[in-house]
This record gives C-alpha cells, sequence and structure tokens, in this order.
C-alpha cells in the first residue's frame, strides 16, 4: 500500500515500483531540501538499481492562490534531478550519476552512507533500506471491501522488515535552484533510452491504491482499472482524454470514506463532485525548504492551511517518520473535526533518524514476498 504495487505495470514490473516518496528540509543543513524515491518493494538486502531506467525528481515553485483557497505548481521554471545506474559489476558494486538542473553531474556508489559530497551542492545515497512503512494495509482493504471502519487497536504492519531500494538525494537549494521557497515535489520511473516511458510517478501517498484503485463505487466507470493510465499522466498537466474518469473515481471513493463514520462531513455538490478531488488531482508534495525540519503535523499542513484561509505553519512536505495515513484517514472520514481515527500503526518499527541517508539499514533476512499479490 501506500504506493506499492499501485496498477498492474507495478506488479509487472517491480523494479520500477514506487513505493513511497517523501521530502523535507535537511535536519542537518539548513537551506537544503531532501528528497527519498523508495522502490522495488520486497527488495532483497544485497539488491542494486536497474540500468533501463531512469529516476526522476522533478519539482516547480508553487503559487498560492488565496481567492481559491487552493495551491498550485507554477508552470515554471521547473527543475529536473536525474540518476541513472550503470549494469553491476560481477563484484555486486555499482556507479550511478546525478544530473542536476543546470546539467552538471555528479557520480556516486551504491551503498556510500557518506553522500559522497564533492562539493556540487548535493548529497546521494542508493542502495538498499528498511521499508519506512506506517500503515496497516490489510485493515484499510477491509475497510473497503466491509464497508465499515476495520481498524483495530493494535495494527499491525504487514509483513514487516520487508526492504526497499531507496534513492535519497539532499540538495542545497539556494545552489542549485537559486531559491529557498516552496516547492511542489514529484518522483517519476522512466525507461532509459531514445525511447522514454514513464512508468510511475508519486506525488502524495495512497492516491492510487485507496482512493483510485476501488472500482465499485463508481457508477461511471466501474469495470475500469484506471492506476495505469493515471500513472502515465504527466503529474503537472493531467491530460483531458481520462481526467473525467478519474474525477468521476474519486468523486465516488472520497464520498466512500467520507461516510464511514456515519456524518457527511464533505458533502458533494448539485453535480456530484467531491470538493476533496481537485486537492487530490493537484498530486504532488508541498514543502517549505526555509522553514526548520518537523516530524508529525507537517504533512499537508501548507496545503489545508490555504483551504482555510490562513497562512502556514511548517515546513509541510513528508517527512520518514509521518504517519501519513492517520492524517489521511482523518481528512477524508471526519475533516479532522471527530473522534481521532487511526488505524493502530503510529510507527515504523525502524524509525528513520535525523543524520544521513535517515533510512534504517536494510534487513539482512527480509520476508518472503507474499505468492498471491
Amino acid at each position: 500500500m501506500s504506493d506499492h504495487i499501485s496498477g498492474p505495470r507495478a506488479l509487472a514490473n517491480p523494479i520500477a515500483d514506487i513505493t513511497d516518496v517523501y521530502a523535507f528540509p535537511s535536519p542537518e543543513r539548513s537551506g537544503w531540501l531532501v528528497l527519498v524515491m523508495n522502490t522495488l518493494p520486497f527488495a532483497p538486502a544485497e539488491g542494486g538499481f536497474s540500468d533501463g531506467l531512469i529516476y526522476r525528481f522533478r519539482l516547480r515553485p508553487v503559487d498560492v492562490d488565496r481567492i481559491g483557497r487552493r495551491v498550485r505548481a507554477s508552470e515554471s521554471p521547473e527543475w529536473v534531478i536525474d540518476c541513472v545506474f550503470d549494469a553491476r559489476a560481477a563484484d555486486g558494486a555499482q556507479r550511478g550519476q546525478l544530473t542536476g538542473p543546470s546539467g552538471e553531474v555528479t557520480p556516486f556508489d551504491l551503498g556510500d552512507e557518506s553522500g559522497s559530497d564533492h562539493g556540487a551542492g548535493v548529497r546521494i545515497f542508493a542502495g538498499p533500506r528498511w521499508d519506512p512503512f506506517i500503515m496497516d494495509a490489510p485493515a484499510g482493504l477491509r475497510t473497503i471491501a466491509e464497508q465499515r471502519l476495520s481498524f483495530t487497536d493494535p495494527g499491525s504492519i504487514y509483513l514487516d522488515g520487508k526492504n526497499v531500494l531507496a534513492l535519497v538525494v539532499e540538495l542545497d537549494c539556494a545552489r542549485l535552484l537559486g531559491r529557498v521557497d516552496p516547492v511542489a515535489v514529484v518522483a517519476e520511473t522512466l525507461t532509459r533510452g531514445t525511447f522514454s516511458v514513464r512508468i510511475e510517478r508519486v506525488g502524495r501517498p495512497e492516491v492510487k491504491n485507496l482512493l483510485l484503485g476501488p472500482k465499485q463505487f463508481d457508477q461511471v466507470n466501474r469495470d475500469l482499472e484506471i492506476r495505469d493510465l493515471y500513472n502515465m499522466e504527466d503529474a503537472f498537466h493531467l491530460g483531458s482524454s481520462y481526467a473525467g474518469a478519474y474525477r468521476a473515481r474519486l468523486h465516488a471513493n472520497l464520498a466512500f470514506w467520507d461516510g464511514l463514520d456515519g456524518v457527511v462531513q464533505w458533502p458533494v455538490d448539485a453535480s456530484g463532485a467531491h470538493p476533496l478531488t481537485g486537492l487530490v488531482l493537484a498530486d504532488h508534495l508541498v514543502v517549505d525548504p526555509s522553514q526548520p525540519y518537523v516530524e508529525q503535523g507537517s504533512f499537508l499542513e501548507i496545503e489545508r492551511a490555504v483551504m482555510s484561509g490562513d497562512l502556514p505553519r511548517t515546513c509541510g512536505g513528508r517527512a520518514l517518520n509521518d504517519d501519513v495515513i492517520d492524517v489521511l484517514y482523518n481528512l477524508w472520514i471526519n475533516a479532522g473535526s471527530g473522534p481521532v481515527i487511526s488505524d493502530g500503526v503510529d510507527a515504523s518499527s525502524r524509525p528513520a533518524s535525523t543524520v544521513f541517508p535517515y533510512l534504517a539499514p536494510p534487513n539482512p533476512d527480509p520476508p518472503a514476498p507474499p505468492e498471491h499479490l
């Protein structure tokens, strides 16, 4: 869940499957921004990255529309950070290179926890790490299937101890972006070569699996598996061809979540449009690297403050130890105004640190992936 196995293509090509994306101010360096892209669910403890993929972060400034009470990604400039990898050597070593927004190239080695800071305003780590997964995924799926809140206290992390391939990029915003301002962040995996195809893109957690995945509540496109189509979209320029299908699915599924406690906090309009659909489709993390690093309470804080007509108070974004699933459940189900809803999982069993590369070391003996996903 979160974004693990978020569609048929991700299941067929797990090496390109983005499981989670994080963006937060560096706890160690003022004005630096940390970007994290985790891929490959159930990665082996000695796993390496694909030499056939581009691992890409895209960043844009954000505009605050105080009249419309929403935060929007600007049209320009756009900063792109690409990481690619050579084929692994016989001894397991692997070399990668990062191409920054201005075209500067920084080489790095698989598993180098120092970050290989060559004075280029960037630190990079790539390698297997413990999946910082904070969610009772089966309970979320039961809630959808049974159409009732199915969480327990405590909950449990599904197959806890699984690994992912983590790509951590920490950048000096003033040097590489020319500013230290709020930005919108999206991560992508693309095929590498003369014909490039976007395999997956991720901004916020659980857009695909919990909001676009369920089909049974959508009376317009009930038979359509929509997640692969959504993955191929440009996060900053949603195409018109399937926009109506995405909206119909989100209107229906957001209304389902809102009704689980028996109280409607987000009434749809006369056409059936849900008031959170626009927020969901602006599918990127919004983070302010000029603000101090903080855990808990910052995820979606910038967007929700603007929606309420207030000024943001935190850095926003998503930190590795944030329990974002509970934030989403409380937003969708009771708008944060009722009894707190929790899936019973509040922290990772191996929390992240505040020291680069932040994620916990990989599990040397991870659980085997399930036979049927």
